[in-house]
Parts: structure tokens; sequence; C-alpha cells
């Protein structure tokens, strides 16, 4: 089975095999895919907010890295390479769809190697979507949150809205989350600018009181794609991706982008209003 892509939607949340769908309720099949990356230590329920405005039409399929969800056992990789190779080849698996790739902090790091890599195996995504991360021309530099102690990480957590100032001191039950954390900032931290970039657009996405990303650099993503570039800032902090009404707003403009002439966008309106009440 493949552990790397977990479904979302439709009370449906179960790992992606190979193309072939699990049993659940009986329903048309998408047409359009939606893959998203979650920041740093992120399960797959991190974009629950996404479902509700998305067309039924389009298959939500969230990354669920090892040392997480149902892969805790798994130990966690500490560089993007290994990390992209396994989600390329389980996104080479699925039947083809047309697809965007959507991926938040650290998920946008992953995001983007992996579209590079698709655009390798000659399947790649209809755009690109970077939200909350410098571009790669701007490597990570010391002091490094991954070499933190757990009180600092924790205190770290805290201050850029990752977890609740009431977990602070409880230790106890956010330390078990603590070293896919760390793995996944080690990744981040670690990761250095490639020779070539990717020729899919590219939508980068920022808040404009996010502590942690320098906003005048968010437009420097345009150096990576030879595609179209776009920059949109929305008011929130660091993660601010995952608040309903954000999503609202980025996934209708994420779909005028990729799907502008689908009928099943009418279904968006749809959800969105049913969201508001």
């Amino acid at each position: 089975m493949n552990g790397w892509l977990m479904r979302v939607g439709a009370g449906l949340r179960h790992p992606v095999d190979g193309g072939s769908r699990a049993a659940g309720p009986v329903r048309s099949g998408p047409w359009a895919r939606l893959i998203a990356l979650p920041h740093a230590g992120g399960w797959p329920s991190a974009f629950r907010t996404w479902r509700p405005v998305l067309p039924a039409g389009v298959e939500l399929l969230v990354a669920q890295l090892p040392g997480r969800g149902l892969r805790a056992a798994e130990p966690p990789l500490r560089r993007v390479a290994p990390l992209v190779d396994g989600l390329s080849r389980a996104v080479a698996e699925l039947p083809p769809l047309p697809y965007a790739v959507v991926g938040h902090s650290f998920g946008s790091v992953l995001g983007y190697e992996l579209t590079r890599a698709m655009e390798r195996a000659g399947r790649p995504p209809r755009l690109l979507t970077v939200s909350a991360r410098q571009p790669p021309c701007f490597p990570s530099e010391p002091p490094f949150a991954h070499r933190r102690t757990d009180a600092e990480l924790l205190e770290h957590l805290v201050e850029i809205g990752g977890i609740g100032p009431e977990l602070l001191h409880r230790g106890d039950l956010v330390r078990p989350a603590l070293a896919a954390i760390r793995a996944d900032l080690e990744a981040m931290e670690t990761y250095r600018r490639p020779p070539t970039g990717v020729g899919v657009p590219i939508l980068s996405l920022g808040a404009v009181d996010d502590p942690v990303v320098v906003a005048d650099r968010l437009h420097l993503w345009s150096l990576e794609t030879t595609g179209a570039f776009t920059r949109r800032m929305f008011p929130g902090g660091h993660f601010y991706l995952y608040e309903p009404e954000t999503a609202v707003t980025i996934a209708n403009h994420l779909l005028d982008i990729c799907f502008p002439h689908v009928a099943e966008r009418q279904e968006m309106s749809h959800s969105s209003a049913t969201l508001s009440r």
C-alpha cells in the first residue's frame, strides 16, 4: 500500500493504494486532483478546512510523511531528497488527472521539488502554489531551529502559532510530535537551491503578519519558474492558509487558474455558501 498520500474528503480518510480506490461510498470519479503538502510536522488533517470548499470532483490528497499519523512507527526522514523520492513515486502511481500542487511552509520546499521531479517524469502539475516560505535563493541560515532543545522548540512553536500556549508546559503531550517536526525542520534548513527551476506557473502566497517569512522575498519565487507568476498576500500569521475563509479565497483563485472552464466549478459556490452559514 502507498502510504505517502492520504485522500481527504466526503467522509473518507485513507491511504491511496496505487491507483485503486479503497472501499467507501459509491461516487463518480474525480475530474481533477489537488496534492497538498503541510508544514513541518504537519499531518494530513492540517488541510481539513480545504475539503469543504473544494468541488466534490476535486480529489484532495495530502502528504503523510514518515513519523506521523498512520506512519508514526517509521523513523522520520531528515533530508528533502528521500522525501521527494517517495512522494514522486506515489504521484506517478496515481491514475492520470489534471492536478495542482500546494505546499505550506516546509511543504513549499517539498512541493517545489516534487514539481521538478514530475516535470522530469513528463507528468507536471498545472500549477505550483507555494505558501509561507521564502524562495530557494534564500537558504536557511543559523541559528537553525532543528538544533534547539525541546523546550526552545516548543517556545518557538508557540511564538509562530503552531501550538497553543497552554501546551508549552505539557511536553508529555507534544513531545511525541517533536521528532517529526525536528526532522522536517532539518530537511528544510539543510536544503539548497537546485541548478534548475520549473516550467509550470507558480502562485506565491503569504500573510502580512507572518513572524517567520520576510514578505518582500516572496515575489522572488518568480525566479524559480519560466512560466507565469503571481503573488498574493492575506491577513493572518504563519498558519493563515488553514483558516476557513482564507481557504475559500485561495481555492477559488487556484481553480480559476487551473480549471477555468469546468462546469463543476459551480459546486464551489455551493460549498462556500454552506461554509458561511
